[in-house]
């Protein structure tokens, strides 16, 4: 695997924090529309009609689906079933701030899950990339004035974020292991689906946890059918395959460093939405983050 970050790798990785941006500011927007968990089953839902006709023969016998089945479902439990919904539940519960914040510790999560389980040695330049990384987001949070981030107040919801945070360092890191036939993997349409498949399996149960244990209830109409078709096509398949990309050239440990990018990139886009320019913080941040990534690459 190359752990070289050229430029195609550093558009691979980026483009899925931009689309979770999006993903963090619709989630909020349809908040009482439709429950989180549920919204994460209809998102994949969307995703895998989408996925079916460009990837059909996954669902043959010896196509690799049934015989991988533990890896697909766990993979399926960690990208599909758990992150997102966490990640909805999250914005249900706790502030925006609160969730970035949380998520902000990808970079470390990632070095001590690689460390701990799958072999990988930290690097002083990792640490140090971890440090300017979450210093750049530390930046956006604050807005420029630190005490902004002694009025944050830790909830529930926050904790949902650390565990979604946790799924989806695991996840990232499975996907650089390869255990399944090289057909299936080359097929990037079907290596998602076959997560996707598994995935549904698991969203289904939780969803139907949801409805029997909580007051559910979806109200149907245009913002919501337009929020589903963006958080289907760009931070599910889009973002997804994207992110797959960017692991294989880069590996887990750097990739992490780019989801740092997404409260900077959620941060302009609600700036955008408001209608408000954005801040020197802003760009102070950016140059931050974007430093933390090239000193994590460095050998």
């Amino acid at each position: 695997m190359s752990h070289k970050l050229d430029a195609r790798t550093a558009f691979f990785l980026t483009m899925p924090p931009l689309l979770w941006a999006g993903n963090a500011v619709v989630g909020r927007l349809v908040n009482g529309l439709v429950p989180p968990v549920t919204l994460n089953l209809l998102r994949w839902l969307i995703a895998a009609l989408i996925l079916l006709p460009l990837a059909p023969w996954v669902l043959r016998r010896g196509s690799g689906l049934l015989s991988n089945w533990r890896r697909f479902a766990l993979l399926g439990l960690l990208g599909v079933g758990c992150y997102n919904a966490l990640q909805y539940m999250a914005l249900k519960t706790s502030t925006p701030l609160n969730v970035t914040l949380v998520a902000s510790s990808m970079p470390l999560w990632m070095l001590a899950l690689g460390t701990l389980f799958f072999g990988a040695r930290v690097t002083l330049a990792q640490v140090l990339g971890a440090l300017l990384s979450m210093a750049g987001v530390l930046v956006v949070l604050s807005r420029g004035t630190w005490a902004h981030l002694l009025e944050l107040r830790l909830v529930a919801g926050d904790l949902y974020m650390l565990a979604a945070t946790l799924a989806w360092a695991w996840y990232s890191w499975l996907l650089s292991r390869r255990a399944e036939p090289e057909r299936l993997r080359a097929d990037w349409a079907a290596f998602l689906l076959a997560q996707v498949l598994y995935g549904l399996v698991w969203s289904s149960a939780f969803t139907a946890a949801e409805w029997s244990l909580t007051d559910a209830h979806i109200q149907w109409g245009t913002p919501l059918i337009l929020a589903l078709l963006y958080v289907a096509v760009g931070p599910a398949v889009l973002a997804y395959r994207s992110w797959g990309l960017g692991i294989e050239r880069a590996g887990p440990a750097l990739a992490g460093f780019f989801s740092n990018l997404t409260p900077l990139f959620a941060a302009v886009l609600s700036a955008a939405f408001l209608g408000e320019l954005p801040h020197l913080y802003h760009a102070v941040a950016f140059g931050l983050i974007v430093a933390g990534i090239v000193v994590s690459s460095r050998r």
